[in-house]
């Protein structure tokens, strides 16, 4: 049985990796919910081969290379013990949309239905991203502009194949975790009890 695959984006602090844990831990039974930086995290953690490679893309501050962004991606999406699985902070990037459909277009074993969108506005982005993150200044606005400049190519590729679902982040976390279930049950029945 395939997988079903649903992305979660948003800008940074947009709070889209606590929606997909809090959606995950409500619908344990169902969902298995990863973020793409606890996955490459994890990774650098084992201490391997491929965890001291991508440890040295991460150390300079530099991307770490589609092809392996994506296969690490591909094998937790395939070991996940759920048959629904939700990706948050992926894709980042519109080279990462192209060759990640190209990739689960040949696997046959996973299938993405949906991409759900946590739009806020920059100011809410700002301040929910310092109360979460110690970082800089420099460090925010180096994430928000890559997200910006690239949000919009993303959006319209998903458009265009009708699986872009667009939520309102700015409202408090439990009404948006809630419309994220209200949208996975209308997509997946058996994703959601009641």
């Amino acid at each position: 049985m395939s997988k079903k695959l649903i992305l979660l984006i948003g800008a940074p602090g947009s709070g889209k990796t606590t929606d997909a844990k809090v959606v995950a831990n409500e619908c344990l039974a169902h969902i298995t919910s990863y973020s793409l930086g606890e996955i490459l995290k994890s990774e650098i953690d084992k201490g391997g081969k491929i965890g001291k490679i991508i440890n040295d893309y991460v150390s300079k501050g530099e991307l770490i290379p589609t092809s392996l962004t994506i296969d690490e991606l591909c094998k937790t999406i395939l070991n996940a013990p759920t048959d629904i699985v939700l990706i948050d902070g992926f894709p980042r990037e519109i080279e990462h949309v192209k060759i990640f459909g190209d990739v689960i277009n040949n696997l046959k074993r996973v299938e993405l239905i949906s991409v759900i969108e946590v739009r806020v506005s920059e100011a809410t982005a700002r301040e929910r991203y310092f109360k979460n993150h110690n970082e800089s200044e420099e460090v925010f606005a180096h994430a928000m502009k890559i997200y910006q400049d690239t949000i919009k190519e993303i959006e319209d590729y998903y458009d265009k194949q009708n699986i872009l679902k667009v939520i309102d982040g700015e409202r408090d976390l439990d009404v948006v975790v809630e419309d994220i279930k209200t949208y996975l049950k209308s997509l997946i029945p058996s994703s959601v009890e009641v």
